[in-house]
């Protein structure tokens, strides 16, 4: 378990570091490594809620607009600060980049 723990955290850092690079600079600087660390648990919390991870297609369409509004949404109900969409668009958009790329 503690093995398993150490891999999530390496690739989470791995994937926080690929986002930082492939993101605009102003957004880099807009949020944290924490916020975007968050972003990363909601936008899979979206995949689960959407049914998208259950999903039997080879290819399925993931509307970005869509998951940001949720994302956008529930950082307001967790009273995590006011994200723009359009800013939390290009981090779901790195994300997606950063798992197809590592799967």
């Amino acid at each position: 378990m503690d093995e398993e723990l150490l891999m999530d955290e390496e690739e989470n850092r791995r994937e926080l570091a690929f986002i930082r690079k492939q993101v605009p600079t102003d957004v880099k600087e807009r949020y944290s490594d924490a916020q975007i660390l968050w972003m990363m648990d909601t936008i899979v919390d979206y995949y689960f809620s959407s049914g998208i991870l259950e999903s039997a297609e080879e290819e399925v369409d993931i509307d970005l607009e869509k998951v940001a509004d949720y994302v956008c949404q529930q950082a307001k109900k967790e009273k995590q600060g006011v994200f723009d969409p359009q800013e939390v668009f290009f981090i779901i958009q790195a994300d997606l980049d950063f798992q197809e790329q590592n799967c």
